[in-house]
């Protein structure tokens, strides 16, 4: 009997073995059909049939089959789960209980069960629910699809589903963290300097609460100017190692959503007892550093104070009063600083356009909304010169905060900013060379080159070439150790401004203190650390970019409606259309290559390139301006849908 088991064993490995195979993901449609797509870019059509096997994002190992030139696969075996964890849809019918992932290219309807601790009469048709895969048709001795409903996100009526489907999906925290009202200051065993008669001002968004940095300005005899970044000081109240900051270690950032927040730190210390409220004494820590006329850094000095804001600032109003607008007007003591470091950031912008690099100002969209969640608006928010004013000083205290670490810890937490990645520098290379700009490969992968580069290629005003370029290049990241920032041109780059909301700039306050006391430093944080400050904030952008979508969908369906013109520009361009931004909203929506030409033939797509040819004319390319008409808002995909309307 075991022989024989063994020898059926051996013969279904030899026909296995013997049966061309290939693996890769499932790509699906929304016909039925799907592709399997390998990592060396082939692709294989799955039918119908085998499409009710596997899921979208699933990775398999497939049997091909060929018929003349016609190729196709069957997939045989599961490598690895493409849905595990997912929001879905509750589906009840008749008794039986389903669920519809919430992704637009899964429709399946799957089986499911409830968690024995949820109550099965409280979760209802149409509600939003946290499953998971517990069953895979290509999984030994599964035959189906079935999942387990682990937790009611919202009920169908919810007017707050956009936030709590999107911070579900992420998983991300809900509510503020609530870790009692009891904070007493702790002894630190620092000695605090008393700034609180100097006259410190704060400049923010109208509504901001959680008030992080306040400035104080001096203009020196010499010619230049003395800043003092005075920096909310958490770690003044919250010890390390406490329950509130292993929380904060977990959520590592404040999640800002249109219409909602959720803090890092509890609220009473985010919004209250930490947040430079104008009129009240507060522990900081402390920068000041000297900037000569030319823009150029001399000494500076960390320490810690006491210090009290004497006037909350806004930005519109501030910029406003610096270009002669409206009717509102600083005090004497605040408005000489305020011109002051007008001058300043002059000097600070011109010399890091020449010595460093300035990012390109690209403007805010704020979502105006009502108290159920509805847009009211969506307005534009130059980046004026009183935001730039803050920008320069932050850069500033950070860069300091970045030597200082570097300097006598040799540690902390850092943003390290490579623009191109190793591998990815020979393509880079390549790519230029086809665009006439011959360079060295040091020029894309040493800082004093690359700088020179960047100036070059900004000199010529290229969209489609920055478009291209962006493809090849790298992520900022969390690094323990010091290292180039490429994206602002400097040669490394700490922040501890905003400890409020980053718990990375948490750590480095607890290091400066130490420097401050002359105490060693503790080892250098953990790689798990840096990885998960980076993984958690690209789940905040990518819960901020969901929700709104969301709501752009909403706000957006009656121009679909009306099929309502916008001015737009390309941002990408893949096989199947183009995707554009709107200029006056900032939403995105997508133009599929059948709106473009009634006849899909004579439209050209070359994705990798950024074109698109239409009856053999170039007709859009990456960076294009291109005017549109909506089409479509779909909010379950929580997609626009566009086609040109020249």
């Amino acid at each position: 009997m075991l022989q024989n088991n063994a020898m059926l064993a051996q013969l279904k490995q030899q026909i296995r073995s013997s049966t061309p195979r290939v693996e890769g993901v499932i790509k699906a449609t929304d016909k039925g059909f799907g592709f399997l797509e390998t990592d060396d870019g082939d692709s294989y059509f799955v039918p119908p049939p085998a499409m009710k096997q596997v899921l979208h994002g699933d990775r398999v190992e497939a049997i091909l089959h060929e018929e003349g030139e016609k190729k196709s696969v069957e997939p045989d075996t599961l490598i690895e789960i493409g849905l595990t964890r997912f929001v879905a849809r509750v589906q009840k019918r008749e008794g039986r209980l389903a669920v519809v992932p919430d992704h637009p290219s899964i429709k399946n309807v799957l089986k499911a069960r409830i968690k024995r601790s949820l109550d099965e009469e409280s979760i209802g048709d149409g509600d939003w629910v946290v499953a998971r895969l517990v069953r895979h048709p290509l999984k030994p001795d599964d035959r189906a699809f079935f999942t387990q409903i682990d937790e009611l996100v919202a009920k169908a009526d919810n007017p707050a589903v956009p936030w709590r489907v999107t911070l579900a999906r992420h998983a991300l925290e809900q509510e503020c963290p609530d870790a009692g009202s009891d904070w007493p200051l702790r002894d630190e065993g620092l000695e605090r300097e008393d700034l609180t008669a100097e006259p410190f001002f704060t400049i923010d968004g109208e509504k901001t609460r959680d008030m992080d940095d306040a400035l104080r300005i001096r203009v020196r005899e010499d010619g230049g100017w003395d800043l003092t970044v005075a920096i909310a000081d958490p770690t003044a109240y919250v010890e390390e190692g406490h329950a509130a900051d292993l929380e904060a270690r977990t959520r590592a950032f404040t999640v800002y959503l249109p219409g909602q927040n959720v803090t890092m730190l509890p609220e009473q210390l985010a919004d209250d007892l930490c947040s430079l409220w104008e009129g009240q004494e507060r522990p900081v820590l402390a920068c000041t550093l000297t900037v000569h006329a030319d823009g150029s850094f001399g000494d500076y000095r960390f320490f810690a104070a006491t210090a009290t804001s004497h006037a909350k600032l806004a930005y519109d109003r501030v910029s406003d009063w610096l270009e002669g607008q409206g009717d509102w007007a600083p005090e004497d003591a605040i408005g000489e600083q305020l011109k002051a470091l007008h001058d300043l950031t002059e000097a600070r912008s011109a010399w890091r356009a020449e010595h460093a690099l300035v990012f390109k100002d690209r403007p805010d969209y704020v979502f105006d909304l009502d108290e159920a969640g509805n847009v009211l608006a969506i307005r534009t928010e130059e980046r004026r010169i009183a935001n730039r004013m803050i920008e320069e000083s932050m850069i500033a205290a950070n860069a300091c905060c970045a030597d200082l670490l570097a300097e006598q810890v040799g540690h902390g937490i850092f943003n390290v900013h490579r623009a191109f990645e190793d591998e990815k520098a020979e393509a880079a290379q390549e790519f230029l060379a086809s665009q006439a700009i011959q360079v060295e490969r040091e020029a894309l992968t040493e800082l004093s080159r690359y700088k020179e580069l960047k100036r070059e290629l900004e000199g010529r005003d290229d969209a489609w070439l920055d478009a291209r370029l962006r493809r090849f290049q790298g992520f900022t990241s969390m690094s323990a150790r010091p290292g180039p920032h490429f994206g602002l041109g400097l040669p490394a780059y700490a922040t501890w401004t905003s400890p409020i909301r980053k718990y990375g700039d948490m750590v480095n306050h607890r290091l400066i203190k130490r420097v401050l006391k002359g105490e060693q430093a503790p080892a250098e944080a953990s790689l798990a650390l840096t990885e998960q400050l980076t993984e958690r904030r690209r789940l905040n952008r990518m819960a901020e970019r969901d929700v709104k979508d969301w709501l752009y969908v909403r706000y957006l369906t009656p121009a679909a409606k009306a099929q309502e013109a916008f001015d737009a520009e390309v941002i990408a361009i893949n096989r199947g259309g183009m995707r554009v931004r709107l200029v006056a909203n900032g939403a995105t929506a997508f133009v599929p290559a059948p709106l473009i030409h009634s006849d899909r033939d004579k439209v050209a797509i070359d994705d990798k390139e950024g074109r698109i040819q239409v009856e053999g004319e170039e007709r859009y390319k990456l960076g294009d301006p291109v005017r549109v008409a909506l089409t479509e808002a779909r909010e379950e995909t929580r997609s626009l849908v566009a086609r040109p309307s020249e």
